[in-house]
């Protein structure tokens, strides 16, 4: 089955173009995302460039955001941008279709860095379909935002969409169950529908969901093609970067990016030593938001 690496990204033109305070090119890129599921950007990231320090933060005290409050999402986004501003990040990258649709506005426009969004393929997948049916698999968040709908609006004029939300699969990736036998039945429940619809592509409409590429092709085989999200990001951040002189010169060696969690991070090691073999520590953050008064973490 083919995987198309492809998405829509924001254009440059979306990203914000206000004044930017002095960087320094060798900065970190900051990579966010409610959980886990950002780490297929971040691989994506090291590939296309290499000699980029990264910062990874991932939420998991508050994830999965797909059943969350689009006020909560927004608080929670806006706090972590702040922190990785403080960290001395150059640019920031909202690694997650929920907090891409429901406050990237709000925090480009709070934040002094640049900010790269995401969203689902729903362009590539129209353009792509030969049967004109396509699924979407990505949260109820994602599902029911302006964002998302205007997508479909732009883009599936001629096209059949058929949507359906994820439960359950941002948490099955969270626990790193990438293939067991109840995630491949969950994935059939959501999958088969589409196949007897006559759907021929499959929206990946979470940074979670690439993690389970392998159950997906199990159950599908050659007949859905996989519209992924990662390599589009990782291209438009060496766009934006670029744009704004901030590529990192070369180094030596590529740096070894540095994993922080809201929770004890004991998944987030495991997934990335198991999907992108990296050993590492994580770093068990606090950071503190209007939504989140009461103290979740305490500093590694």
């Amino acid at each position: 089955m083919a995987s198309v690496e492809t998405m829509t990204a924001l254009s440059p033109a979306a990203v914000n173009s206000a004044s930017l305070p002095l960087l320094d090119p060798r900065a970190p890129v900051g990579i966010f995302d409610s959980g886990l599921g950002g780490l297929s950007v971040l691989r994506a990231v090291r590939a296309q460039l290499p000699d980029e320090a990264l910062v990874y933060v991932a939420d998991s005290l508050y994830a999965p955001y797909g059943e969350r409050d689009d006020d909560f999402i927004a608080d929670r986004t806006l706090a972590i941008g702040e922190w990785l501003v403080a960290q001395g990040a150059k640019a920031l990258v909202v690694a997650c279709n929920t907090a891409t649709a429901q406050s990237i506005a709000l925090v480009r426009e709070k934040l002094p860095i640049q900010l790269i969004g995401v969203e689902p393929g729903v362009k590539p997948a129209a353009q792509q379909s030969k049967t004109r049916v396509a699924g979407v698999l990505a949260t109820r968040v994602t599902l029911r935002s302006a964002r998302f709908q205007d997508l479909l609006e732009r883009y599936a004029s001629d096209c059949r969409f058929l949507c359906q939300p994820g439960l359950g699969l941002v948490e099955a990736v969270e626990r790193c169950d990438i293939g067991s036998a109840e995630l491949r039945a969950l994935l059939q429940s959501y999958l088969q529908p589409m196949l007897d619809a006559g759907a021929d592509t499959l929206v990946l409409g979470c940074t979670h969901y690439p993690f389970l590429d392998a159950a997906i092709r199990d159950i599908v085989g050659d007949r859905l093609a996989l519209i992924d999200t990662s390599i589009a990001i990782a291209r438009q951040l060496e766009r934006v970067l670029d744009q704004q002189g901030l590529r990192s010169p070369a180094r030596d060696a590529s740096p070894q990016p540095r994993f922080c969690s809201t929770s004890d991070g004991a998944h987030l090691k495991q997934l990335a030593a198991t999907l992108l073999d990296i050993d590492a520590p994580v770093e068990r953050v606090h950071i503190p938001s209007r939504r989140t008064l009461t103290p979740d973490s305490h500093a590694a």
